[in-house]
């Protein structure tokens, strides 16, 4: 799961950094944040499955979960 170290190297260099996943991977983004001594690192959680969405259904879940990245992003 590179997202999960790529957000965890902008940290490190003072980058604010969060991490988009689907419900299906969450225990491995845990598990990975974990890992790298940076457990309890929040992530946005999207449900699962999203491949199959049209890009008007992706837009309405995306749009669901922009405050809370906001919020991730200047905590």
């Amino acid at each position: 799961m590179c997202s999960v170290h790529d957000t965890i190297e902008f940290e490190k260099r003072g980058i604010p950094a969060t991490v988009v996943i689907t419900q299906a991977f969450r225990n491995a983004a845990v598990f990975q944040f974990k890992g790298k001594g940076m457990e309890g690192h929040p992530y946005i959680e999207l449900p699962h499955p999203i491949s199959n969405l049209k890009p008007e259904e992706m837009q309405a879940v995306t749009l669901r979960f922009v405050e809370q990245t906001v919020k991730q992003l200047i905590a």
